[in-house]
């Protein structure tokens, strides 16, 4: 368990000053949401279902693997899938961009769209990803495209789409930090917000957690590092690869020393790491300071939120990719709760 609060004087004075920024965050959140509620904000309504999923915090929860596994479960199901997302992390400027119409091919890449839609998008061809910072309208250019079901990525405080689901997810280790919104805390809205949610999915679940205020269906899921490894090319290499061999990993995402633990856990003798930021851009100067840091490494090692965005790089030695794979500790029973969910929508 990730003890949240504050442990020393310096953190406890930072604390108490940024507490009041928090009140007035926590008072402007709670109006915001009760405005939409009673409709003297506009909300828009899809003609076709729309599944959110997203956080009650800030940070890494492991959203990404989660809406890759709803997405593959709703294109499995037959439906026309589209993921409308804001871009994080992307340069993409425009009211909506187009990231794939489900042939298989990236209209723009992960600098102009951001890391998340792009990987959406290669782990499921068939998809249609949209971004746009204003939502209603990559739903709505979801809607012209054909889209059958959209899925709102990280959604949850995005109240001007009306959704038929929300899936919030929160970090078991944590779930809700210190119990304080923002500046204080991690906290996005009070916790009394996921009155809103109809299924909660707690990640990371390798251990009993705090109660929360939720009192429909819970699930609990781990990630794990798949069996494979993959080059930046899309081909397949065993972890044997890695005997021997000096390892450097890499990671730009929100928590880099869980990915670097994990490694570590499945018997890789790392040599060094390197903590980049979340959604790091990776441009010529960071491209420089990863290939200093290689020195005379033989191989990297990074994720596959990263490794999206350096398909083209000229790398000085060999780097490969590890997929995440998602295990509910109950299997059939994120299966049972979306079709459960989804009856509510055809």
């Amino acid at each position: 368990m990730i003890d949240a609060r504050p442990s020393n004087v310096v953190s406890w004075t930072f604390f108490v000053l940024l507490w009041p920024l928090s009140l007035l965050y926590q008072m402007v959140t709670g109006l915001r949401a009760t405005l939409y509620r009673t409709g003297l904000m506009a909300v828009y309504r899809a003609s076709v279902p729309v599944v959110s999923i997203g956080n009650l915090t800030v940070g890494g929860t492991g959203k990404t693997p989660v809406a890759d596994a709803l997405v593959k479960r709703l294109l499995g199901q037959g439906f026309r899938v589209a993921v409308v997302s804001r871009g994080y992390g992307g340069r993409f400027q425009e009211a909506v961009g187009c990231v794939a119409k489900g042939d298989g091919r990236l209209l723009l890449s992960p600098q102009e769209a951001g890391d998340e839609p792009c990987l959406l998008a290669v782990r499921n061809p068939s998809l249609l990803v949209y971004v746009a910072r204003k939502r209603a309208l990559g739903v709505q250019a979801a809607e012209r495209a054909g889209a059958q079901v959209i899925v709102l990525d990280d959604g949850f405080q995005h109240l001007a789409v009306h959704r038929e689901v929300d899936i919030v997810l929160l970090d078991a280790r944590a779930p809700l930090g210190n119990g304080q919104l923002l500046p204080a805390g991690p906290l996005r809205e009070a916790p009394d917000a996921l009155n809103r949610a109809n299924l909660v999915i707690m990640t990371h679940a390798a251990q009993m957690c705090e109660k929360i205020p939720f009192h429909g269906t819970v699930l609990r899921c781990r990630h794990r590092l798949a069996d494979t490894l993959m080059t930046l090319d899309g081909g397949e290499v065993p972890w044997s690869q890695l005997e021997g061999q000096e390892v450097l990993a890499f990671a730009g995402i929100a928590r880099p020393d869980d990915f670097f633990a994990a490694l570590r856990a499945r018997g890789v003798a790392l040599v060094a790491t390197l903590a980049l930021n979340d959604h790091q851009d990776y441009s010529a100067e960071q491209l420089n300071r990863l290939i200093q840091s290689c020195d005379n490494k033989k191989l990297l090692i990074t994720t596959e939120k990263d490794a999206v965005k350096l398909r083209t790089a000229a790398l000085p030695c060999p780097c490969l990719v590890v997929p995440l794979d998602l295990v509910f500790d109950e299997p059939d029973c994120f299966d049972g709760v979306l079709g459960r969910l989804l009856e509510r929508v055809k």
